[in-house]
């Protein structure tokens, strides 16, 4: 009796375990999905502002764009050098660039005093990020093309030389009547 007791404590524990474990996760997701419902709906609006939670829109964007270009190159194999380090450090700088746009556009939204010198460097700094990120991608949207365009031509000579190969031969013997009868053909002719 007291094994059984002991089981279903047991299993009691880690029930209740995995229910903690399960709505830990399910509040964090909550918190980013509030987060991100949160920008979505401030991006709406006007002013200054909204402009600054459409930065961090496009920001987010665009680091996710690039990240998923190189980890398709990676899956491809493709020599990419340092990029992947180098978006590691990109995605880095964008979290704090996006955690100072949301500083701004919170103390924004609840002051009326303007900063105009902040908001045209937080410009600046998205310019460069998106820049960088747009560059990147362009180099391996580039690269891409170039793989294509040499399997194009791999492929485009293979077919080639399998339809060539797929040709009838010439029987020897007709090509000789050929001859044969031209010959006789400018003899009658040119007598």
């Amino acid at each position: 009796m007291l094994v059984i007791l002991a089981f279903l404590l047991l299993a009691g524990g880690i029930g209740v375990y995995l229910l903690v474990k399960l709505g830990k996760k399910a509040a964090r997701s909550a918190r980013q999905a509030t987060t991100r419902l949160s920008a979505h709906v401030n991006a709406m609006g006007t002013g200054e502002a909204a402009e600054v939670e459409r930065f961090r829109l496009d920001l987010r964007r665009e680091v996710q764009l690039t990240r998923q270009a190189i980890d398709h190159a990676q899956r491809m194999g493709w020599g990419l050098g340092d990029l992947p380090h180098l978006m590691s450090e990109l995605s880095q700088q964008a979290d704090v660039h996006d955690h100072q746009l949301g500083m701004y556009a919170q103390q924004r939204r609840s002051s009326p005093y303007i900063d105009h010198v902040t908001l045209d460097r937080l410009r600046e700094h998205q310019a460069k990020l998106t820049a960088m990120c747009a560059r990147i991608r362009a180099d391996l949207m580039r690269t891409q093309v170039d793989h294509t365009a040499s399997g194009l031509a791999d492929l485009a000579s293979r077919a080639d030389l399998e339809i060539e190969s797929r040709a009838p031969v010439p029987d020897p013997l007709d090509q000789i009547d050929e001859l044969y009868r031209k010959t006789m053909q400018e003899r009658r002719d040119n007598p």
